[in-house]
């Protein structure tokens, strides 16, 4: 891909772990050069953090790997002069700042918005924080289960019986380097400075859509309700003669349609099932009907059969199987890449084409301070100006036109 929407636009990462890591690869993905500045010697922790003791005794842990491709590493320390002179510098340059500290660090650093404006008007910053940057919370240390405990997620997650339970994988650092993401992006094309508080609490509770709105608009609560669908039924996982099958007939046709194929008519003419909101009141009858039904095949050939009719249906997949999934290949969407530890690497994309073509990391995650000698390099380009059409005109307008703190 010769050119990428955000061709030309400089990313000062600070970020570590997860949401802020996340961020930045979305960034990069899109075209942004980023520059990841890392602790000497100790670097992201997420460096350490995966299933393989070996690769987190190198600082090449699996985690880091993931959410790293495409970006350079310089090793400063912020807490000496020098690395303080350097990096002030190439603040001066930047377009973006991206870092996930606890609220106040950069201030107490001396390196926080209010002064970093004043050497680059122009410079969008971005804070990812548990729960922002005011608030009483806004000084409590936060890991993405903290999130979903606080937010109601883990509430409304698994069964009566179950529940409270967290979501699989972590969605609340997720959800947040997304957002956070977005907010830069928007920022870029407004063409100013901008401060973006961004708090992965607030992030993830819009995230819950209808779990939230349903209570704020309507009053009701929402309850756990495992595999189902709370707006419709039949909508959630069923049995079939091999495993289990995920079936969302939302629409009155598509429910029509179900009956039909799985040779079960009657249950259009049940008063219990007749209609939408019937169905939902009804609904343990009508997925036991389903599920002895369903029995009849395996899962395979109901996958098959459902969806060609208009029936949204499909298995229900391990992660395993879901990487080497078809779909996916078709699209491209993962990449591999020569690690820096030896061997192939292979890592995600965004889940976006443009112009057809899937965003691809241009290079494999970096070793701990693997730039460190090609800084002064990198300095001296970032001193000489735009080197791109579009974006970097705005980076200047920017520069111009934001006016200084008095």
């Amino acid at each position: 891909m010769p050119d990428r929407p955000l061709d030309g636009v400089r990313v000062l990462d600070l970020t570590n772990v997860l949401a802020g890591p996340y961020c930045t690869y979305h960034l990069a993905l899109l075209g942004a050069e980023v520059l990841k500045i890392e602790m000497p010697e100790r670097g992201d922790l997420a460096r350490q953090l995966g299933p393989d003791p070996a690769l987190n005794r190198r600082r090449l842990g699996a985690s880091f790997l993931a959410q790293n491709a495409g970006k350079k590493s310089v090793e400063l320390d912020l807490k000496e002069p020098g690395g303080r002179a350097v990096f002030t510098e190439l603040v001066e340059h930047a377009d973006v700042l991206v870092e996930n500290y606890r609220a106040g660090v950069m201030d107490r650093l001396g390196l926080g918005w209010d002064h970093l404006r004043t050497l680059n008007p122009g410079l969008v910053y971005c804070a990812i924080t548990g729960f922002g940057q005011s608030g009483p919370l806004s000084q409590a240390p936060a890991y993405d289960q903290i999130i979903q405990g606080l937010s109601g997620m883990m509430s409304v997650t698994g069964t009566p019986s179950t529940a409270p339970q967290r979501v699989g994988f972590p969605v609340a650092d997720t959800v947040g380097g997304l957002s956070a993401a977005l907010a830069v992006v928007a920022a870029l094309a407004g063409g100013r400075g901008a401060f973006l508080d961004v708090s992965m609490l607030e992030a993830s509770m819009s995230a819950m859509g209808w779990a939230v709105s349903n209570y704020v608009v309507s009053g009701v609560e929402p309850q756990p309700m495992g595999d189902q669908n709370a707006t419709a039924a039949p909508s959630g996982t069923f049995e079939t003669a091999d495993g289990p099958l995920n079936i969302a007939a939302n629409r009155q046709e598509q429910f029509e349609t179900l009956c039909r194929l799985v040779d079960r008519p009657g249950l259009l003419t049940d008063p219990r099932f007749a209609e939408r909101e019937a169905r939902k009141q009804h609904r343990q009858a009508l997925n036991e009907a389903l599920n002895e039904a369903l029995r009849a095949r395996p899962a395979t050939e109901w996958e098959r059969i459902l969806p060609a009719a208009g029936v949204p249906a499909a298995r229900i997949l391990t992660v395993p199987q879901a990487v080497e999934s078809p779909q996916l290949a078709a699209r491209d969407f993962f990449t591999e890449l020569r690690s820096p530890a030896g061997g192939p690497l292979r890592v995600s994309g965004s889940g976006v084409l443009v112009d057809g073509e899937q965003l691809a990391p241009v290079s494999p995650p970096p070793a701990l301070g693997e730039h460190n000698e090609e800084l002064p390099e990198l300095l001296a380009r970032w001193r000489g100006g735009p080197t791109h059409g579009a974006l970097p005109s705005a980076r200047e307008s920017r520069r111009t036109s934001a006016p200084r703190p008095a």
